[in-house]
């Protein structure tokens, strides 16, 4: 969710890392800056917006070759695809965001509860921006 908010927001594109364990989380971006207080609520409220309509979340399996035809280059981020994997697994919120990612994720926006972002840090030697966060219920 905060990756969809965030591309929405500020235009990041490219996710460097993510982490979640528990209620807290980190996504880690591409991006020029660090963003002001402003866009950060921005992000949040786009965020739990989406939460509350509470949007079907897709997880399929594709052909990687079909998928590369289907989605583009949108489906990677800068996370390494192992060697010789052929078939990706998908996670796709229509209208917001879509990914290979392995890991299990839920059938709707509303059983993630709200999100509340807790700081930001910015790395200007990588051009990474660091978002963490929180679930609240």
């Amino acid at each position: 969710m905060v990756k969809g908010a965030a591309e929405r927001v500020l235009g990041a594109k490219k996710t460097a890392s993510v982490y979640v364990s528990g209620g807290h989380g980190r996504l880690t971006v591409q991006y020029e800056r660090k963003p002001t207080d402003e866009e950060m609520h921005s992000i949040e409220r786009a965020a739990n917006d989406k939460i509350a309509e509470g949007a079907e979340v897709l997880e399929f399996e594709m052909e990687k070759a079909e998928a590369e035809g289907h989605f583009g280059a949108a489906i990677y981020d800068l996370f390494p695809l192992p060697p010789g994997v052929s078939r990706l697994h998908i996670v796709r919120i229509p209208d917001w965001n879509i990914n290979c990612c392995n890991e299990h994720h839920v059938e709707n926006t509303l059983q993630i509860g709200r999100i509340k972002l807790r700081k930001a840090r910015y790395r200007n030697s990588k051009r990474e921006l660091e978002i963490e966060f929180d679930l609240v219920q």
